[in-house]
């Protein structure tokens, strides 16, 4: 029996790898975001040509707001960038600049209690909007609905649909990856056993292979320890993985089944539905802050040339920071009143590296983009990784307002990579019109919490390093408006002419086809048209 189940192995191991996202295929340069193809021999973005290029010319601070889950503060290569709000007195109990946020030093928290415990992780918008609304809209149809909901009924059957299609997944797949996982125990069992030790590797094992008793359940976890690509991977590693992958399923099982628990609304005690109940949070950044938001800071403004860690993109910066994304779905109310609050705080370009399939209030975040627009303020949002055309998968926040009209102020970021990663479309990245540029998303390499530094892949990292390429300009330039820095960066960015691989498929189609401008973002070629058109000496 458990013979036959590990035929099922190597199908059943490559649909889990791809959930875990194991990297397949790595560049040999950390850093190759920031170099360019002509000078450097990488498809990064050409930061550090740039560079050369603004050879004595001086630069003013830029405040780049970064909405996202979490900071690491005292990391060693962010600390010196952290924008510290110039009106408020430290850890003194007091709202000084009168803002409604206490000791909001580097930033505002929207995902925690006034006593400062935070959410570490949320529920998914899916699940809250199938719910919220499964009384109100359940067995309507859509002519049935006043027009000022007809959206909020559309994104109702869109959840509806979601969740149908991950519990027709889990009906499917879970009984091979419940069979899959007693079977990986029983050889996991046998292995441990002759060894006499719990964690096992491929080297570990490569000599056992012809040992009659234990010959099968070997060749099955060389098998799994081939295809994970990664010598250093162990059994505890594979078997986390697929207990993983198996709990996720079963999460989706119960997001379609039970009405998810409002942990944020615990914690925030505010009057969701009222976007003017505004003052609710606390200042703390940093616990349950996780990796992600620091990576993304990172990116965008780890400390150049001091010989730690990483460099990042823009050399005079403030990191203004933002939590509203907690592990799971961030909701509406907050990400409007984070883009709000970096916009009254002096941010002068927002990252918003996060991202979901519904957004049931919508108007609020469209007013808080329009609120951005009227003060000068670029917002760079990241495609997301679905590997889906977004022109008919929706992916939220987007820039198509509910009246049909477009922000002006607003960026869609693809995630590209390089020859060296296996091609310059990244096979995860959303596509279509509504993207308007790519940039590296590849094995980006960026500061993790507690003072370390890991490669990355994602769309989130695409964005903070359109971001820091926006800043970069806006250092130098700082009279350019979020129009003509889109208008800037879509006109310089390197074109690419050969065909690509179509994300989540294997068709070649032309770049033009992933994104509006066929392009992959270029600093060096931004900065010189910047010269050209607004810095002549």
């Amino acid at each position: 029996m458990l013979k036959k189940l590990f035929q099922f192995v190597l199908l059943q191991l490559c649909f889990v790898a791809a959930f875990a996202q194991l990297p397949v295929v790595k560049p040999p340069l950390k850093g190759w975001h920031l170099l360019n193809y002509q000078q450097d021999g990488y498809f990064g973005a050409g930061v550090k040509e740039a560079y050369e290029l603004l050879a004595g010319r001086k630069s003013t601070t830029v405040v780049i707001a970064v909405i996202d889950s979490g900071i690491d503060t005292l990391h060693e290569d962010l600390k010196p960038v952290l924008w510290t709000n110039p009106k408020e007195i430290p850890s003194n109990g007091k709202d000084d600049d009168g803002n409604g946020y206490t000791d909001d030093i580097h930033g505002w928290n929207f995902c925690g209690a006034a006593n400062g415990e935070n959410m570490s992780v949320n529920t998914h918008e899916i699940a809250r909007v199938y719910h919220r609304w499964k009384l109100t809209f359940e067995e309507k149809k859509e002519s049935d609905i006043p027009a000022d909901k007809k959206f909020l009924f559309q994104q109702w059957k869109r959840s509806e649909k979601l969740l149908n299609k991950q519990y027709e997944a889990y009906v499917k797949n879970y009984p091979n990856i419940e069979e899959f996982s007693s079977g990986l125990q029983t050889t996991n069992r046998l292995v441990t056993t002759y060894l006499n030790k719990p964690v096992f590797s491929k080297p570990a094992i490569a000599y056992l292979q012809k040992t009659d008793s234990l010959g099968w359940a070997v060749e099955v976890w060389m098998d799994l320890f081939t295809k994970a690509t990664d010598s250093t991977v162990t059994n505890t590693a594979i078997i986390d993985e697929v207990n993983t992958y198996k709990n996720n399923l079963f999460a989706n099982k119960q997001r379609m089944e039970d009405e998810p628990i409002d942990y944020r609304g615990v914690l925030t005690k505010d009057k969701y539905e009222d976007i003017h109940d505004s003052i609710y949070g606390n200042n703390n950044l940093y616990d349950h802050a996780g990796n992600h938001g620091t990576h993304v800071s990172g990116i965008i403004g780890a400390v150049r040339n001091n010989n730690i860690g990483v460099d990042g993109i823009v050399d005079n910066v403030r990191i203004m920071f933002i939590r509203a994304v907690p592990g799971g779905d961030e909701h509406d109310k907050d990400v409007a009143l984070g883009i709000r609050y970096a916009v009254d705080n002096g941010a002068k370009i927002i990252n918003m590296s996060f991202g979901k399939p519904v957004s049931p209030y919508k108007q609020m975040v469209d007013d808080a983009v329009k609120y951005a627009a009227l003060r000068g303020v670029l917002l760079v949002h990241g495609a997301g990784n679905d590997g889906q055309d977004v022109d008919d998968e929706p992916f939220f926040p987007n820039p198509v307002f509910l009246d049909g009209s477009r922000a002006t102020n607003y960026l869609t970021i693809g995630a590209s990579g390089d020859y060296s990663t296996g091609g310059l479309a990244a096979p995860f990245s959303n596509y279509g019109k509504g993207v308007d540029i790519f940039a590296p998303g590849v094995y980006i390499n960026s500061a993790t919490f507690g003072n370390g530094y890991e490669p990355y892949d994602g769309t989130s990292m695409a964005s903070p390093v359109a971001a820091g390429v926006a800043g970069l300009i806006k250092s130098y330039f700082p009279d350019i408006t979020p129009r003509q820095m889109i208008d800037l960066l879509l006109k310089s960015g390197s074109e690419v002419k050969e065909p690509v691989t179509i994300p989540g498929g294997d068709k070649k189609v032309n770049m033009l086809q992933l994104c509006s401008s066929g392009k992959i973002i270029n600093a060096y070629e931004a900065v010189k048209l910047a010269i050209d058109l607004y810095g002549k000496k």
